[in-house]
């Protein structure tokens, strides 16, 4: 990426922005990232196919989260804030900030998700031991919660729940505090292209290009870090890559949500957006891939989707566990559930080229690793996790309250 030392805050219609040398000075930690042909996995498969994936789980809370908790606390830092505020699913984002946090010397409060908080303790302890405060969303602490609370003392919250009550506590500490974004929103996609701007460079090494780029989809973190670098190659070069999206049967917010305005949080605070969603007050199954439990999707995701320009599939809780263990056992590497999913798709593409005889080039985007998320696959190894199919009648009912936006034609 182009260096230039004198813009903190460039303007969308900038084709480079500057990554500042202190942030440079934490990516040196643990970027680039490899990029790896899965020779043995093909070699298990018996496809002709040539996969290769983008591992981001060398960064050091094991997940691709850092590339924008770094520059986010870097700039909030900047501007004088002495604290971010935030929301986690499974926790990688909450583990992100906490050590970016730790880097810039903020203080840094996290909204877990509360049924991740319970099903991955090992999380909260990173994100404690990075100096972060976690609290189980919906919480005590924020009048949101409260109320969540008083209405069902065993709530398991949701990453729209948890956005609210993070929104909630940056505001009651007015500007001591900042708000940090962990997925959805523009900035935080193009924080994340360093991963498919570092593909491009590695695929010329290796001398092939992919076919298809695969990542999994919770609310766009994965998706645009990977292949809007692809995509740019596509509209500019005459390339045509396929990019598939993977979401779970339990949340599919792009195969199954409706392009319309909505709020990006349970408790309506955030600004609408337009976007592929279930209803923010959607509340989706206790799945174990919980970064992708999210009723909306991220505006720019929506939009190629909804014109064409990236596909969508939905898998089940299941089937990508199964998928995740024949990877490891071919590559050595425990997904994180959420990364699985988009193992689990390329494993059935790759499966497709064995039928077909085609040789294509494969990529796809292994975020993160599993080994916070033990707990899951001990379930599974036990037979107790069990596949949540659409959930047609929450989704209706979460519809009918979208909110009422006129749009006015120019």
């Amino acid at each position: 990426m182009e260096l230039r030392a004198d813009t903190a805050a460039a303007t969308s219609t900038e084709r480079w922005v500057e990554i500042p040398e202190p942030v440079l000075d934490v990516y040196k930690l643990w970027r680039p990232t490899p990029l790896i042909r899965a020779r043995r996995l093909e070699k298990q498969l018996d496809t002709p196919a040539h996969i290769y994936y983008k591992y981001e789980g060398v960064s050091p809370v094991g997940s691709h989260k850092p590339n924008t908790a770094v520059p986010e606390a870097f700039y909030v830092k900047e501007e004088g804030a002495t604290g971010m505020a935030t929301l986690t699913g499974a926790g990688q984002w909450g583990s992100a900030l906490a050590m970016a946090c730790r880097f810039f010397d903020l203080e840094c409060h996290v909204y877990m998700v509360r049924v991740s908080y319970d099903q991955k303790p090992y999380r909260r302890i990173l994100m404690e031991s990075y100096g972060a405060h976690v609290f189980p969303s919906p919480s005590d602490s924020t009048e949101y919660g409260r109320k969540l609370l008083a209405e069902n003392p065993n709530h398991p919250g949701s990453l729209g729940i948890a956005a609210s009550e993070s929104m909630n506590a940056a505001a009651s500490l007015g500007g001591k505090f900042k708000l940090g974004a962990g997925s959805l929103l523009g900035p935080v996609l193009m924080h994340q292209t360093v991963i498919g701007l570092e593909a491009l460079e590695q695929f010329e090494l290796a001398g092939e290009y992919p076919d298809v780029v695969i990542t999994c989809n919770g609310a766009g973190s994965n998706v645009g870090g990977m292949t809007f670098p692809f995509l740019h190659r596509n509209f500019t070069e005459g390339k045509n890559t396929r990019v598939v999206a993977v979401e779970p049967t339990a949340c599919p917010s792009l195969t199954k949500g409706k392009y319309a305005f909505d709020y990006g949080d349970t408790g309506k605070t955030f600004p609408i957006m337009k976007m592929h969603t279930l209803g923010s007050n959607f509340l989706p199954p206790s799945i174990h891939a919980g970064g992708l439990r999210y009723h909306g999707m991220s505006p720019h995701v929506s939009a190629l989707y909804e014109h064409g320009d990236i596909e969508a599939v939905a898998v089940p809780q299941l089937a990508t566990f199964e998928a995740a263990l024949q990877f490891a056992g071919a590559e050595g590497i425990l997904p994180a559930p959420e990364s699985a999913h988009a193992v689990r798709a390329a494993i059935d593409e790759a499966l497709r080229c064995k039928e077909s005889g085609e040789t294509k080039v494969i990529a796809f985007l292994l975020s993160g690793h599993g080994h916070y998320d033990l707990a899951a696959y001990d379930a599974y190894l036990n037979k107790e996790l069990e596949d949540y199919e659409y959930p047609e009648a929450a989704v209706r009912e979460a519809m009918e309250q979208l909110p009422e936006v006129q749009v006015h034609a120019r």
